[in-house]
């Protein structure tokens, strides 16, 4: 798998995707006909470190991160309790080595918030992730409806 071809395979299979890249970074939103400024964001494709974002040594020669946020349970059923927020520039307290490939982990810095990673997913690994990727696009339609309805705008 390839950055790109995940971002083609996420937006061949769910509808109303916006993707926006920044900072070495492709976010990918939840935003069908562009109503909102970016609509939710719901799945990341990282491949540099940012200063505050180091632990995957995403600096690596072709390295790269899937990430997703997920629901408490789902994350709660892989990887017991979300760990506290770490400090800024800090990463969360999991144990796990955030810098191996093809291993679904709780993410570095946002896993408190029930985030998770692959680091250089292989289309095995990614198939897996499915149901969780489908997860997070649902939790972003919802979201994004409660955003529309807040904003007076449903």
């Amino acid at each position: 798998m390839t950055p790109a071809l995940i971002i083609e395979q996420v937006l061949s299979e769910f509808e109303g995707v916006i993707p926006k890249s920044t900072w070495g970074e492709t976010s990918l939103f939840y935003n069908p006909g562009k109503v909102l400024p970016n609509g939710v964001y719901f799945c990341t494709i990282k491949e540099k470190n940012g200063d505050n974002d180091k632990a995957s040594a995403l600096d690596r020669a072709g390295i790269f991160r899937l990430s997703m946020g997920v629901s408490k349970a789902s994350y709660k059923l892989r990887f017991g309790d979300q760990p506290k927020r770490a400090n800024k520039g800090g990463i969360v307290d999991t144990r796990d080595d955030f810098e191996k490939l093809n291993s679904l982990m709780p993410h570095p810095i946002y896993g408190w918030m029930s985030w998770v990673q692959v680091l250089n997913p292989s289309q095995e690994t990614f198939t897996e992730l499915s149901p969780l990727l489908q997860e997070a696009y649902s939790s972003a339609k919802e979201k994004f409806s409660k955003k529309l309805k807040s904003a007076g705008k449903l």
